[in-house]
């Protein structure tokens, strides 16, 4: 008989557990990557790391508790980053014009 042809199901079970660590290593990865990092892009995508993170959780936790409030909350912070990505990438095109750099370590001020 060929191993191929038995019928066997292979039961994986994904817990909260599972989603919450995931969200945990998106968290550590997204601040290490803000504070690390010295590039102002870099940094940007680091905070929307940082936020996709919160939203598993959210979502993760929403459907444990069969709560329709976690998802409701993480649309709400998804609608704040893409107006957080939209205003940050217009600061930095504003300060790469200004300063022809987007090394945070140029910027020490806040004066043109």
């Amino acid at each position: 008989m060929h191993p191929r042809s038995v019928d066997f199901e292979i039961h994986m079970h994904v817990s909260i557990h599972h989603y919450l660590v995931l969200a945990a290593v998106l968290f550590c990865l997204g601040l290490l990557g803000v504070i690390i990092q010295r590039n102002i892009l870099i940094m940007l995508m680091c905070i929307e790391v940082l936020m996709n993170s919160i939203n598993l959780t959210f979502i993760a936790l929403a459907r444990y508790y069969n709560q329709v409030d976690g998802h409701l909350v993480a649309i709400f912070v998804m609608a704040i980053a893409a107006v957080e990505a939209a205003i940050g990438l217009g600061i930095v095109i504003s300060l790469f014009r200004n300063r022809q750099s987007i090394d945070i370590n140029d910027f020490n001020s806040m004066r043109g």
